[in-house]
């Protein structure tokens, strides 16, 4: 079998599928690997890192499977030979026209955006892996921007408070934004509207805000879609915490969801100013009302910052760790060094977006 990694075009994207040290994995399958030129560059990873590591470069003709971070360009699927196989990150409720072109090409579509949250399948969870680089960024980025020490700092001069930050959000990428927070010396406080998460902030030493308010649990892990007279209740009693951080950091995002607005502009305009506010949520609607992806805005004295390709920002360590989902995601579908997926398996089914002419994911 064929395998070619393909050269990321989207604006802001830097990761590749397929790092240099996990060639040989795929080699070891019984698989050619083919890398298209460039493929590596922004994430430092040059050809001859790959021709070493037993990878050829040159383009991705021929290939029975392409794997990619963000979905093939148009007119590249054009030109796909008809049951050609395809893996990435592939929103599909965004998607129509490519889902469509895809259909009458006769190829499959695996998306990596739907491996199931399921413990046998933890090592190929893509999300998790690009939401812990994420979550790291977002807190370093706070940290930056901030300026004021994060560590409590005693001196023959006098002694410099901590910062207080408040992280919204304790999936995977809260919890690293708590984490690594702590790690830098500032007071955290955390909340989340899973019954469980109270425990998870508290245990990488933040304090849980707890607000007198039902939880949402929902399927998956993630949490279920709120009302709106809930929503406006929980920005109420959030509001005084929001006004007392020196940075508020927001990661409440489920995919091919809207993410909700937790925080709103007269609560944002109630901090300090020179307070800061990270939304990692930016790019799918945002956490925080007025958050604009890629972006850094001011809102009365106080500085938003919207996330965009916020993974892509650390593309070495990010490529690393989306590399290794992927590499278990094609030894999951190669059997005898041929490209067989199951797709009685449910990580399978889950993953699959279009197969056999048809789209199997609305």
């Amino acid at each position: 079998m064929r395998i070619a990694v393909a050269r990321e075009t989207a604006a802001g994207e830097a990761r590749v599928a397929l790092v240099p040290e996990l060639v040989g994995k795929l080699t070891g399958l019984g698989c050619t690997v083919t890398i298209e030129p460039g493929a590596g560059q922004a994430a430092g990873f040059p050809d001859d890192a790959y021709s070493t590591a037993g990878a050829e470069v040159g383009p991705l003709t021929d290939a029975e499977l392409i794997v990619g971070v963000q979905p093939l360009a148009p007119e590249v699927v054009a030109g796909l030979a008809p049951e050609t196989a395809t893996i990435s990150f592939f929103p599909a409720q965004s998607r129509a026209d490519d889902i469509a072109a895809r259909v009458a090409r006769n190829v499959t579509t695996f998306g990596m955006d739907y491996v199931p949250r399921i413990s046998r399948a933890q090592s190929m969870d893509a999300l998790s892996s690009q939401s812990l680089v994420a979550g790291y960024r977002a807190a370093i980025v706070a940290a930056g921007l901030l300026r004021e020490f994060f560590p409590l700092s005693m001196t023959a001069a006098g002694t410099v408070r901590p910062a207080q930050v408040v992280v919204l959000g304790a999936g995977v990428a809260g919890l690293q934004t708590i984490a690594t927070c702590r790690r830098l010396g500032a007071v955290v406080k955390g909340y989340d509207v899973r019954a469980a998460a109270a425990e998870e902030i508290r245990s990488m030493g933040a304090s849980a805000i707890e607000l007198d308010l039902p939880t949402l649990e929902g399927a998956g892990g993630y949490a279920r879609e709120m009302t709106e007279d809930r929503a406006t209740r929980q920005r109420e009693l959030l509001a005084p915490y929001v006004a007392a951080a020196d940075a508020l950091i927001t990661t409440a995002a489920v995919p091919g969801r809207t993410a909700p607005v937790l925080v709103t502009t007269p609560m944002v305009e109630a901090m300090k100013p020179g307070s800061v506010v990270v939304d990692l949520a930016a790019e799918s609607g945002g956490n925080v009302e007025g958050a604009v992806p890629g972006r850094m805005i001011s809102v009365g004295g106080v500085q938003l910052w919207g996330g965009a390709q916020v993974p892509s920002q650390m593309p070495a360590p990010a490529s690393r760790l989306y590399a290794q989902n992927v590499v278990n995601v094609v030894t999951l579908m190669t059997k005898e060094g041929s490209f067989a997926p199951d797709f009685e398996d449910e990580i399978v089914a889950g993953m699959c977006v279009t197969h056999a002419g048809k789209a199997l994911r609305p």
